[in-house]
């Protein structure tokens, strides 16, 4: 099969594509035939051999699919064989992956294998995020750093869904409107200096309640200070390389909570964690109250750049690779 490789740790640019043996699923996993892959952030960095947990080489990158199971292995229903569904598995970016049958979902007739490929780590993420750390409420308002990335407009998506108020915070006016076309009520630069003063301006006294911060650097002190008192600012990733240093005494002068949003890191704890995450997910897909969309769809031969464009922060949305 032909798959997208990584032999050693380089810019994702200078991966390369191989025909490589197709697995084969063991105990409690399924085989699929993939369909199309979603591409993060956090894969660009594996492939860079940044992100925390590095993956042993060679391996072939990627983590979230959609497909049909062509086959099943010891322990899990066969009634799955031939059946769409999406799934988080290691080395994605492949004809052909084995994933856990825990970490296997049925897919609803209604969601596109590119949509469903496209959503699983952050919307997943903004779930747990939003509802499991965060404890968001209906009618609060929250401010999204990054809005225009695949995280930034998941999130954006999630929130709508469970009636909250969004305001995107982005590094460019393309960004911010195509943040405002996907729900959030109005956007501002953070690029710019005095962005605190424009986002008060135009929030009309609403406060905010919850920070949902993917990219850190420079811009998560600013965040917080315009958190209100008794806020939550919900920490995901760190986009810009730099990880923030925060004044602590600003957490006691506002009463705030700084969360740590790991969602790897909880499935990583109980394998069975992940699971009402996931079926929340459907629930939530197949009654229209989400609705992911691939920002852009790319062939396989294209994946290395497209990896490369979302490591150098040229990428808007959530790309997909259509394999099948």
């Amino acid at each position: 099969m032909r798959a997208v490789l990584c032999e050693h740790y380089c810019d994702p640019k200078d991966l390369v594509i191989r025909d490589i043996p197709a697995p084969a699923p063991g105990e409690g996993q399924v085989a699929i035939d993939v369909e199309a892959a979603g591409l993060g952030y956090a894969d660009a960095l594996n492939v860079r051999g940044g992100y925390q947990l590095k993956r042993p080489l060679p391996f072939v990158p990627g983590s979230e699919v959609a497909g049909r199971v062509a086959a099943v292995g010891a322990g899990v229903d066969a009634a799955l064989v031939g059946r769409r569904v999406m799934a988080l598995s290691n080395g994605a970016l492949a004809e052909r992956v084995v994933a856990s049958a825990l970490q296997t979902v049925v897919l609803p007739d209604n969601v596109p294998s590119e949509s469903a490929a496209g959503c699983l780590v952050t919307y997943c993420t903004a779930l747990y995020g939003l509802e499991t750390c965060g404890q968001l409420r209906a009618g609060e308002t929250m401010l999204v750093l990054g809005a225009a990335g695949g995280v930034g407009l998941a999130v954006i998506d999630v929130a709508r869904a469970l009636g909250v108020r969004v305001i995107a915070a982005a590094s460019s006016a393309e960004k911010i409107a195509l943040a405002v076309k996907h729900g959030a009520e109005f956007g501002v630069d953070y690029s710019q200096a005095e962005w605190r003063k424009a986002l008060t301006a135009r929030n009309e006294g609403h406060t905010i309640d919850v920070v949902y911060d993917p990219v850190g650097g420079p811009y998560a002190e600013t965040a917080l200070r315009c958190l209100a008192p008794g806020g939550r600012f919900l920490v995901i990733g760190f986009a810009t390389g730099e990880i923030p240093r925060i004044p602590l005494n600003l957490t006691l002068l506002k009463r705030c909570s700084i969360v740590g949003v790991d969602w790897g890191g909880y499935m990583r704890a109980a394998p069975g964690n992940n699971r009402p995450i996931l079926e929340r997910l459907v629930s939530l897909l197949a009654s229209g109250r989400l609705t992911p969309t691939a920002t852009s769809v790319h062939p396989l031969d294209e994946a290395p750049e497209m990896l490369q464009r979302l490591m150098d922060r040229r990428s808007l949305g959530k790309p997909v690779v259509r394999i099948a």
